[in-house]
């Protein structure tokens, strides 16, 4: 029984020791996940904003809105675009 509970222990001391490795590897992938998730809602919203806009921007065209449009000042808007800088991969270090 004694031998038993000997080698039940090493193996268990075996997984503790590399547990350290797989603790970091989850988290590493769960921030992977988290990043992916991120950037989707990021185009999510970035889509939704340029269909707002170009609904906005077809409305203050159309009669007769137009004419209120230019009464109250309201012109066309820009969509959304990201700055160029924004297209380079951040540096990540550890």
């Amino acid at each position: 029984a004694q031998e038993g509970v000997r080698s039940a222990l090493g193996r268990l001391i075996a997984v503790a020791e590399n547990y350290p490795d797989l603790k970091a590897n989850s988290n590493f992938q769960e921030l992977q996940a988290q990043l992916e998730g991120t950037e989707n809602r990021i185009a999510v919203a970035r889509t939704a904003f340029n269909e707002k806009t170009q609904a906005y921007n077809v409305a203050v065209r159309r009669f007769p809105a137009n004419l209120v449009a230019g009464i109250l000042s309201f012109g066309q808007k820009p969509y959304f675009e990201a700055d160029d800088s924004a297209a380079q991969t951040p540096e990540v270090a550890f």
